[in-house]
């Protein structure tokens, strides 16, 4: 196996990782996660959902999501911020493509690497991380069940 093989191997490793740290988001409408991976260690993880301290309820009576909802990406990121670990360089796991907003804090965060699992309806969060020359690539997870 040569190592082009075995990064593909690992990232679909933590992009499965990713999956199911979604499922502990409270969100209906959608489950998202993420890990920050770093050296081969798992450094920050996140998952959509309100703010701490709030209640567990994404969306609305009307099934809308609630504007103060944090993404999976941005819970992550944020978390990083209140370790000692520091996100330069290291490599995103999300198991849908970034929104511009969280691809600004990518970017901000030193990310180098995106790795996602699902195609978001919109790409200009996509476009934005490759305008800043981050590496993003696409694993169909469904293609690549054990």
């Amino acid at each position: 196996m040569d190592v082009s093989d075995k990064q593909t191997l690992l990232d679909l490793r933590y992009l499965r990782m990713a999956r199911i740290w979604s499922e502990n988001s409270y969100c209906t409408r959608r489950k998202v996660g993420a890990l920050v991976v770093k050296d081969k260690m798992i450094i920050s993880d996140g998952y959509n959902g309100t703010p701490s301290g709030f209640e567990n309820v994404c969306e609305d009576d009307n099934n809308v999501t609630k504007p103060y909802v944090l993404h999976a990406e941005a819970n992550a990121i944020t978390k990083l911020a209140r370790s000692s670990n520091n996100s330069d360089g290291s490599t995103l796991y999300v198991t849908a493509s970034p929104c511009l907003e969280c691809s600004k804090l990518i970017i901000q965060a030193g990310i180098r690497r995106v790795v996602y699992g699902e195609e978001y309806r919109l790409a200009d969060g996509l476009e934005l991380l490759r305008r800043a020359k981050i590496e993003v690539k696409f694993i169909n997870l469904q293609e690549n069940e054990p």
